[in-house]
């Protein structure tokens, strides 16, 4: 149980370090040391092998061994040649200069931003720049002249220069030391590019094809048998969260300064993490991100990747691949690759019988769960658009709800002021009304009243006439 739930291909941070313990990152192709140390020893065993070479027996008949060492010894008088060529003596005698000159162009150094090579190459035009941007070329030169030599040799005479050169800017911090050996280092790779990558000294074109084909050959490795903590998904699948880590390791093959195609490792690495961050609800560890760095390998197959990261070994600044971002990124692709050639069944939880089935193509890693988990995942999300939807319908209920109500109450006190309207409305009709009924009464008993006076008057007025009439 503890074993399906391990996460991610374990290497801990001791397996990452130098073995010499010097507390920089070692490297599969420098049998796990640094450069630093790497190059120490190898020094040191070609200086022991010089010494021991000419004390061999005179009279022993030339063996093909022999003859390839006094090629090698002639090749390193080469070498020699080239350094004296370019730094003079074992101790060059340094020009003297003006301090006002050179503390000026230090602070036209220090200004320069981080990357930004435009303004270096404008710096190292100007007259007081001359004797660096002189050194520059003549090493240029030199190394172009001499492109046939072995791609050790060539990486020696690199290294060489980096240290010699360096000097230079020692006044400088740290910091902008390692700036500006950034822009050195690209000024010179970007020229030597041609002429030392993938070198016919080396068979580093050889193990580009047999890695492909290894890669190739491992195109059903799923991310569930490198126990990456992400969804089993068809590789074919365009939103795939690791297509940019994908992008950015096939473009290393397009740059040519070491530290261009170190930036698209990190670049790759930084994408793998925000791939596992956001298909995981867990924060991705050091185990989760090599497991999930070999899936991108594996489904990228970069072109010559082998020789990308031998060009990076070999010309790299040496800070760039012992320490810092760059150092762990780059340590882990090599122990990427170094996994993928060694893979094997028990690496992905597969009997040996299963492994050589996958291999030969007459396996195929079964898509039933990973069909299952789709439809689980599509009916999750099925179910929460419903369960939106019925938010929003719900919310539209009680928002119709509440406005019926409000038109409601609002025709019901328009429904009161219109009846209180009436209602007074017929009070003052009937108050009117019976005014006027008081007054057609009054008028009437008045008419009355003036019908009785009149008759009166017409009586006593007969009554008088009676008289008269008597009276004549």
């Amino acid at each position: 149980m503890a074993a399906e739930q391990q996460r991610g291909i374990r290497v801990t941070q001791a397996e990452l370090l130098c073995k010499d313990a010097c507390g920089y990152y070692g490297n599969p192709a420098w049998q796990g040391f640094c450069s630093k140390c790497w190059r120490e020893r190898t020094r040191k065993a070609e200086a022991d092998r010089q010494e021991t070479g000419p004390h061999n027996d005179a009279g022993s008949p030339l063996t093909f061994s022999k003859f390839e060492e006094k090629k090698n010894m002639e090749k390193g008088r080469k070498v020699n040649t080239m350094r004296r060529l370019f730094w003079g003596g074992p101790s060059p005698p340094k020009r003297p200069e003006s301090s006002e000159g050179q503390v000026a162009t230090l602070k036209a150094y220090q200004s320069i931003e981080p990357g930004d090579f435009t303004s270096f190459l404008k710096l190292l035009r100007n007259p007081s720049s001359q004797r660096l941007q002189s050194r520059c070329t003549a090493f240029l030169n030199t190394m172009e002249a001499y492109h046939g030599l072995p791609v050790q040799k060539q990486s020696d005479l690199v290294q060489d220069f980096y240290q010699n050169i360096a000097v230079h800017f020692s006044s400088l911090s740290e910091i902008q030391v390692s700036q500006m050996m950034e822009h050195m280092e690209k000024l010179i790779m970007t020229r030597l590019h041609k002429w030392v990558f993938c070198h016919d000294s080396c068979d580093d074109e050889v193990k580009d094809l047999a890695l492909q084909r290894r890669i190739r050959s491992l195109n059903w490795v799923t991310p569930h048998m490198l126990r990456v903590p992400f969804p089993d998904e068809s590789a074919e699948v365009v939103s795939d969260p690791f297509l940019p880590a994908i992008t950015a390791i096939i473009e290393m093959d397009a740059k040519r300064a070491p530290q261009d195609k170190l930036t698209c490792v990190c670049k790759c690495s930084q994408n793998v993490f925000q791939a596992l961050s956001t298909s995981n609800s867990e924060p991705a560890n050091a185990d989760d991100y090599l497991s999930g760095l070999i899936y991108v390998v594996l489904k990228a197959n970069p072109p010559r990747l082998h020789s990308n990261m031998q060009y990076v070994i070999r010309f790299g600044l040496p800070h760039s691949l012992m320490a810092g971002e760059s150092g762990y990124y780059f340590t882990n692709l090599c122990c990427a690759v170094a996994f993928i050639e060694k893979l094997d069944g028990p690496a992905l939880n597969l009997s040996p019988v299963e492994f050589e089935g996958y291999m030969q193509g007459r396996r195929a890693p079964s898509k039933r769960g990973s069909e299952r988990q789709k439809m689980a995942r599509e009916t999750q999300d099925q179910l929460e658009d419903l369960k939106g939807r019925q938010e929003k319908v719900d919310q539209g209920i009680n928002a119709l709800k509440e406005q019926l109500q409000h038109w409601v109450q609002s025709v019901k006190a328009q429904i009161d002021e219109v009846t209180s309207q009436s209602a007074l409305t017929q009070e003052e009709i009937k108050a009117q009304s019976g005014f006027l009924q008081s007054r057609s009464v009054s008028t009437l008993t008045q008419a009355d009243d003036v019908k009785d006076q009149s008759l009166l008057l017409l009586d006593g007025q007969e009554s008088n006439n009676n008289t008269c009439l008597t009276e004549c």
